[in-house]
């Protein structure tokens, strides 16, 4: 793994290592402490597409967040200590529990042919603060239902499409715990109908299934 210190994009073999901070001046020395302790994944897998460091204090809170893209599935690992190099080192070694027990499943997932579908989606305009603090300044004077109709956010600024994986059971739940995402919405292998599994409170998952 090679890069310029002073920069903020690394090369890897074959992939970037982006290194971000949020409200934190990141210095040459821990980006060089964030590339070196990153460059032992690659002993994991030889397919990282992208790999994205970021790093932010709140007070005491020193916070380290790694998103890793492999092929078709996303790793995402956070530690937050009150030292940096400390959260550093926490969210790496989060990252590489992962791999190392998820690293036989990944590689039949990359491995197998992936079945996309795309899937609409609508982005809608949000209101401005302004039209909030107009909202309730006359919510007093006139007809509640016409002032929410005329404050809706209905308006649709962006239409993209997405795509919609095709995965069993057992690799939309892979998916999740190795994103930490809180839902995905995917198409069910066995009987190719629309579903959303979603993190619940007691760190389990439920699943909703869209299509009777």
């Amino acid at each position: 793994m090679k890069g310029n210190a002073k920069a903020k994009e690394f090369v890897g073999e074959g992939y970037k290592i982006h290194v971000t901070g949020r409200d934190v001046l990141v210095t040459d020395a821990m980006k060089d402490y964030a590339i070196d302790k990153l460059s032992k994944i690659e002993r994991f897998t030889s397919r990282i597409i992208d790999v994205r460091v970021i790093m932010d204090i709140q007070k005491l809170d020193h916070r380290v967040d790694i998103v890793i893209k492999v092929d078709h599935v996303k790793i995402k690992s956070t530690a937050s200590t009150t030292d940096m190099y400390a959260s550093i080192d926490r969210a790496v070694e989060k990252i590489e529990t992962q791999l190392r027990r998820y690293k036989t499943r990944i590689r039949e997932h990359t491995a197998k042919p992936a079945n996309i579908v795309d899937l609409k989606v609508n982005v809608f305009k949000k209101p401005e603060e302004a039209e909030i603090e107009d909202f309730n300044l006359d919510i007093e004077d006139q007809d509640r239902e016409e002032l929410l109709k005329r404050y809706q956010p209905h308006e649709i600024v962006k239409q993209k499409t997405v795509p919609l994986k095709t995965l069993t059971f057992d690799e939309a739940v892979m998916k999740m715990e190795l994103s930490l995402d809180p839902f995905l919405i995917f198409r069910h292998e066995e009987d190719q109908k629309l579903k959303v599994i979603y993190r619940r409170h007691d760190e389990n998952f439920g699943v909703i299934e869209v299509e009777s």
